[in-house]
């Protein structure tokens, strides 16, 4: 398993991990911050920021970001196992 697969399976603890899934997602799909930003409808600073984990950056912004990647965000309770289930 390659360590941005690992990364965008695990558990998010800081706003430096949204902002390394968010930059690995985009170097995958070959956007540059500019081509991203302008798909996203975000500035390249927001971009920028976010990715180097700016811990202020605006949740609606960052939520619609992480869905213009193609990506979904989910929480669940701490210990939470999802082992045999089809949920």
């Amino acid at each position: 398993m390659m360590p941005s697969e690992k990364l965008l399976n695990g558990k998010i603890l800081s706003a430096q991990d949204i902002g390394n899934i968010v930059r690995t997602t985009r170097k995958q799909q070959g956007a540059t911050q500019a081509d991203f930003a302008a798909l996203c409808g975000v500035g390249v600073r927001f971009v920028s920021d976010l990715e180097n984990g700016k811990e202020t950056a605006e949740l609606g912004k960052v939520l619609s970001v992480i869905q213009c990647l193609g990506l979904e965000l989910s929480l669940q309770p701490r210990g939470y196992r999802n082992k045999g289930r089809g949920d």
